[in-house]
């Protein structure tokens, strides 16, 4: 597991557990027990190795967790994902965090496998990408869970690929102006050369775009209609990424003519699967009492 992962999963236990745990503080006394993680419905598993890092940052270890179902896995109602052996008031502690976890982002891939299966059937070559609207803090496990589910990520951040919006080209004055500006810091080496994606909102400027020279243009918020003639507009050595008002409903109208879809909805508005954890018997006792951070 990456540092930043750790690091991430550490902020997470501190925002629940805070002080300590007070209930398990409390019940628990040292009792060992054995815990499932269980399906409640049929979908996608993704987050399986950040729950196990909850787990094992409260101090479970080795052998105490068996991953049943890798991420990628599909998986149905009582299916086990995970087993937990361990002290009861550090598996009880980590709970709802490594739950959280497993639920947003099973939910994350289940719903970019769906939509990347169904464009499928249409265009076999289409990227069904994520975007930036990722719920803060927790960009990484979204875009992870995109993958997992069949999907790209699309770019993490303004740090890692160049795309010039609407409000860019109103500063700039011009999408000409725009993209001179951006080949000019990559000479300069103020940026990292890379790809130049623009953003259009009209076929004059799609004609635009296309003059500049640009390697990606998106199409925002454009009609299937106007992606269609759009399309007629574009050389096939520019890619063409579809976004804006892309549902599961007309995804499919769009995917004959798009490189890539770009979908806010992948981690803007997906629903979290129902995954329990549930203590199964109780398998000894040690000395060792619940965790507090």
């Amino acid at each position: 597991m990456s540092i930043v992962k750790e690091k991430k999963i550490m902020e997470f236990l501190e925002e629940d557990i805070g002080s300590g745990d007070i209930t398990s503080i409390a019940i628990c006394r040292g009792e060992r027990v054995h815990a499932r993680i269980i399906a409640k419905e049929e979908f996608i598993v993704c987050g399986v190795d950040e729950a196990k890092g909850v787990f094992t940052a409260l101090g479970v270890r080795g052998r105490g967790i068996r991953i049943v179902k890798k991420d990628g896995s599909r998986v149905y109602p009582g299916d086990t994902i995970m087993e937990i052996r361990g002290d009861a008031g550090q598996i009880l502690s980590g709970e709802r965090t490594a739950l959280n976890l497993l639920m947003r982002m099973s939910g994350i891939a289940t719903r970019t496998h769906i939509i990347k299966e169904q464009v499928a059937r249409v265009n076999p070559h289409v990227k069904v990408s994520a975007t930036r609207k990722t719920t803060p803090g927790f960009r990484w496990f979204e875009k992870h869970a995109v993958m997992v589910g069949g999907g790209h990520p699309h770019r993490y951040g303004l740090y890692d690929a160049v795309l010039i919006k609407d409000n860019h080209i109103r500063v700039a004055s011009s999408i000409t102006e725009a993209v001179a500006r951006v080949r000019d810091a990559m000479r300069q080496g103020v940026i990292k050369r890379g790809p130049i994606e623009v953003e259009t909102q009209a076929l004059s400027e799609v004609r635009e775009a296309v003059r500049a020279g640009v390697d990606i243009i998106m199409l925002d918020n454009f009609t299937p209609e106007m992606v269609k003639r759009a399309r007629q507009l574009i050389p096939r050595s520019i890619m063409v990424e579809v976004s804006g008002g892309i549902t599961e409903s007309n995804i499919m109208k769009y995917a004959p003519y798009a490189d890539i879809i770009s979908m806010g909805a992948l981690t803007s508005s997906y629903r979290s699967v129902d995954i329990s954890l549930e203590i199964e018997r109780v398998i000894g006792r040690s000395r060792m009492s619940s965790q507090s951070l």
